[in-house]
């Protein structure tokens, strides 16, 4: 047996028991595992819908062009759509998406325009915004509107919501999935419950967003919003796909907590899943309390891993955000095991022969160059000694005529991989503001001496 494209492969995805991360919940804890998607993505589902919906009603229309504000996945299984079906894409997204997903976008043809994220949804820089404006100025185009589209929660409740049923022989007693367009739990919900109006519907929702508040006190409180890191959860608007009368409950999950679990996923259960299974699994332990030992719990995993190792699978991305403490050594713990050391810094007055016998009295061989307190460069033994082989007379000019640019900063949390990148022929050290604010310089030595030590 064959399948005459690529589109009819969508869907039947697997039921898979959690073991390791979940062993001290009760009940049976399942994650439905979309990244078996062609588009390893549960979004495949609802874009194939989208269109075809579109298609029946006219609205779309042979050599058209799809529009779409995307965080990437939602544009995946469109543009995939639209290549077996002869379609133009021309996606917007922000910049809190992994630049994996824009890729991902663009390896199918598609034209992808990145907008801010920290802008209001009618602010016309928005990616909202600017997806309404294309599709009233490009010819022939039809804007899928994910977020409003009815046929995105109906793809769910025609395909989700009974695989899920039939897979737990109608067992199911908790769904849970992360909320961001509100189709997947919407119709998965509304399926499941006309088979069973107990189960629990459990929505997981991101710090930064107005689902939990909205659903508790029927507010909207844009003070609740602000930017968050979590990927395909939360938003600050209320999408029409939201059906808030179907969702019991939400839960909200920190960025730190989602991305740990994301990673932990992998490396527990060996699956290889996206920051929004993070979230849900995050937020379904929170919740443990609330289970029996003979509930069977259905957790939705949206997309594939891969769209996230610049960021969640990338320990230097998590240590920046200090999100990773872990024995690996970093910047904080090479200075500790340095101890403390005055920084020694020459000022951009001082002239060259000053700042020579100051690193010959010393024994250092490179030192930041400070203005008003400030580091506006470096000088360095060999910098001085160009500088006099090509003119004698420097020796009595300031520092300034002669430093180069600055050594580069790092926080804290900089694993030692990362500086040590850092430091070659041209850069012997970087600088580091500690806890206290103080600036403290670490050099080669510096690590091979923390490494000595490990």
């Amino acid at each position: 047996m064959w399948y005459n494209n690529i589109l009819e492969t969508i869907g039947n995805t697997p039921l898979v028991k959690l073991n390791k991360i979940t062993k001290d919940l009760k009940g049976t804890i399942l994650a439905k595992i979309e990244t078996s998607n062609p588009g390893n993505s549960i979004k495949d589902r609802m874009a194939l819908k989208m269109i075809e919906d579109a298609e029946q009603a006219g609205l779309l229309k042979p050599g058209g062009t799809i529009i779409e504000g995307t965080s990437g996945n939602t544009g995946m299984g469109l543009a995939m759509a639209a290549v077996v079906k002869g379609y133009k894409c021309i996606f917007t997204t922000t910049d809190k998406q992994s630049k994996e997903k824009v890729d991902a976008l663009r390896a199918f043809g598609a034209e992808v325009i990145v907008c801010p994220t920290n802008v209001d949804p009618e602010d016309p820089r928005s990616y909202y915004s600017v997806s309404s404006r294309l599709e009233r100025e490009v010819p022939n185009s039809w804007k899928a509107n994910q977020y409003d589209n009815p046929s995105n929660a109906q793809a769910h409740y025609e395909q989700t919501g009974p695989e899920i049923w039939e897979q737990t022989e109608g067992k199911i007693t908790h769904l849970v999935v992360g909320v961001g367009t509100g189709g997947t739990i919407s119709g998965t919900a509304r399926y499941l419950r006309e088979q069973n109006p107990n189960i629990k519907v459990w929505g997981i929702d991101t710090y930064g967003s107005v689902f939990k508040k909205y659903k508790e006190t029927g507010v909207f409180d844009k003070d609740e919003i602000y930017p968050y890191i979590t990927e395909g959860v939360g938003e600050d608007f209320l999408p029409q796909n939201v059906d808030f009368s179907l969702i019991d409950f939400f839960e909200k999950v920190t960025d730190k907590d989602a991305a740990l679990m994301t990673r932990e996923l992998a490396r527990k259960e060996g699956i290889f899943a996206g920051n929004s299974a993070g979230a849900a699994l995050a937020g379904l332990i929170q919740l443990k309390d609330s289970l029996n030992d003979d509930d069977v719990v259905v957790v939705i995993f949206h997309d594939h891993g891969s769209r996230y190792m610049g960021k969640m699978y990338n320990e230097d991305w998590l240590r920046e955000r200090g999100f990773l403490e872990d024995e690996k050594l970093n910047a904080k713990s090479i200075l500790k095991k340095r101890g403390e050391q005055a920084i020694v810094t020459a000022d951009v007055n001082q002239t060259v022969f000053e700042a020579f016998n100051f690193m010959k009295t010393l024994n250092i061989s490179q030192i930041p160059v400070t203005q008003q307190g400030m580091v506006v460069g470096k000088i360095t033994e060999s910098d001085i000694l160009s500088a006099l082989l090509e003119n004698s007379s420097l020796r009595s000019s300031s520092v300034q005529e002669v430093m180069t640019k600055p050594f580069p900063f790092v926080d804290l949390n900089t694993s030692i991989d990362k500086i040590s990148a850092l430091i070659n022929k041209e850069t012997q050290a970087v600088l580091v503001e500690d806890d206290f604010g103080k600036i403290n310089i670490i050099t080669q030595y510096d690590i091979i001496n923390a490494i000595s030590e490990a």
